[in-house]
């Protein structure tokens, strides 16, 4: 006999409990806690995009902002460490080389954050050129740098 009580009971409440929610004239949106991404999650980020944009030689372009050239590059490797900047963007920076050149790199950055649940590359700069030194050979020229995860431009 308690146990159909209490039954009995339990289903009154979700009854009530239900219409209630239902009189509710301003239901509340119940906000989904952040996504956490770790160092893979960026890194499988930064290999489909760079997938997505290679041609089928494997080809990567990105016009430079500074001599208007459009580049074509491969994927060489994404630097270690990746990381978070603020609660919701992500930071990771690659290197690339000219296409029948391995030795002449760029270095190029992306920024990402989470849509739809995935992390997406929202922005990507050319971080450095290669010159050539005639002592050293080529070597990579930073554009810019950082202060505080802000771009400080270097010339």
């Amino acid at each position: 006999m308690k146990r159909g009580l209490c039954a009995g009971a339990g289903v009154a409440l979700a009854l009530w409990a239900c219409a209630a929610l239902a009189d509710d004239p301003a239901p509340r949106a119940v906000e989904a806690p952040p996504q956490k991404y770790y160092v893979e999650d960026i890194k499988a980020a930064m290999l489909a995009h760079i997938g997505a944009r290679v041609d089928d030689a494997g080809v990567f372009r990105i016009r430079d902002e500074k001599t208007g050239e459009t580049l074509a590059l491969k994927f060489v490797k994404i630097h270690d460490p990746v990381r978070r900047i603020d609660g919701r963007t992500y930071f990771a920076c690659t290197d690339f080389h000219v296409v029948g050149e391995p030795d002449k790199l760029y270095d190029l950055d992306f920024w990402m954050r989470p849509d739809a649940g995935r992390l997406r590359i929202y922005d990507e700069k050319i971080h450095k050129e290669p010159r050539h030194s005639p002592l050293y050979g080529w070597y990579k020229q930073p554009r810019y740098t950082f202060v505080k995860d802000e771009i400080v431009l270097l010339y």
